[in-house]
């Protein structure tokens, strides 16, 4: 086991000491947004410094316990360590993972919509599966997860979802998961029992904090107010409080119906209009970017990313990494970290090819 790797401990150690350094100074909360955001930042380094201080301590009592080991040998000492050695190698593949987020807003949370592709049932089906494997990964991860708007399908599962993952670093996860998803199976609503094929797109933005300035003219949306359609909630059905953005020049619509209040709903409709605007504006910039160096390149949301297969065989793969498991049962309830870490890798490699 191995600590380190891209993580510079001496660099993070004086960025927190200028950052401490600056909040000594005199004046410091004069400007009080820019000072509590030097504080959350200042905070979120300790915590990366203190985690790595953790790991590596509990590796140098593992190395101890080893060599305990070693000259008296004692089974129940080993039983101890094995287990502990397990606990450390799983902390340390999670820090690892974080090691690789270094994105503009991988720490922010996420926002995660799906839509079911043509198909009608089958597809929508399939919507609502890879709605309760997000769900399952996240509340894996301890991450909360809220359902902004809920379009129920037309026999079973939905038409569209937008959920809001809640936790550190869950766009930098998640932001691997982008793109159509396919599923291969014998189908529950075919009488013949039949293979279909269905697809599902997803699209996952950072909820953006309002330090990010995304210009909206008002005259540019169309703002329509509805009654909740989703399950649950007993003001469902009762008030037109969901509200419903639709951005002119674009196209692009956002949706919420989370909260009881309409104006509640507008604030997060807005939010999430302004963080798909800004996907949209770094879509064009990686375009721009592949037409200069000559590259081609998958960049819409609509590139199929990964194939579920259930039958004649069982195999989940992404189509960009490469890696597949046959454990699938364990990727629909929400087992996505190895994907996660694959697409990670993949995608450093481009960016920092040997």
């Amino acid at each position: 086991m191995v600590l380190g790797g891209r993580f510079d401990f001496d660099a993070l150690s004086e960025t927190i000491a200028i950052n401490e350094s600056k909040m000594a100074e005199p004046g410091f909360w004069d400007d009080q947004e820019a000072a509590q955001k030097l504080i959350d930042e200042t905070n979120q380094l300790k915590s990366k410094r203190d985690n790595f201080m953790s790991l590596k301590n509990q590796l140098d009592d593992l190395k101890v316990t080893l060599e305990l080991i070693s000259e008296d040998p004692d089974s129940g000492m080993e039983g101890e360590f094995e287990t502990n050695e397990q606990t450390l190698k799983k902390q340390l593949d999670r820090y690892q993972l974080n090691l690789l987020l270094n994105g503009k807003y991988d720490h922010n949370n996420a926002i995660l919509e799906i839509h079911p592709g043509a198909g009608g049932t089958e597809a929508q089906d399939w919507a609502s599966m890879l709605l309760r494997m997000y769900t399952r990964w996240g509340e894996a991860h301890g991450f909360k997860v809220e359902t902004l708007d809920y379009q129920v399908g037309d026999v079973a599962g939905l038409n569209s979802v937008s959920i809001l993952i809640s936790g550190e670093n869950a766009y930098g996860y998640l932001r691997s998961e982008k793109g159509i998803h396919r599923l291969v199976r014998l189908s529950p609503f075919d009488s013949a029992g039949r293979r279909h094929t269905s697809f599902a797109s997803v699209d996952v933005m950072p909820e953006l904090d309002d330090d990010v300035s995304i210009k909206i003219n008002p005259d540019d949306l169309k703002i329509d107010v509805y009654r909740s359609s989703g399950a649950g909630g007993q003001h469902v059905n009762k008030t037109s409080s969901a509200v419903r953005i639709t951005h002119i020049p674009t196209g692009i619509v956002t949706a919420s119906q989370a909260q009881r209040s309409q104006l509640q709903n507008r604030q997060t409709a807005m939010n999430m209009l302004k963080s798909k605007l800004y996907e949209l504006e770094e879509e064009k910039k990686a375009e721009e970017k592949a037409k200069i160096e000559g590259e081609q390149k998958d960049i819409g949301w609509g590139s199929q990313i990964r194939s579920y297969v259930f039958h004649p065989y069982s195999m989940v793969k992404d189509h960009r990494t490469n890696y597949e498991t046959a454990n699938v049962d364990g990727v629909m309830d929400g087992d996505l970290d190895p994907f996660i870490t694959a697409y990670l890798q993949w995608q450093l490699s481009k960016t920092n090819p040997e």
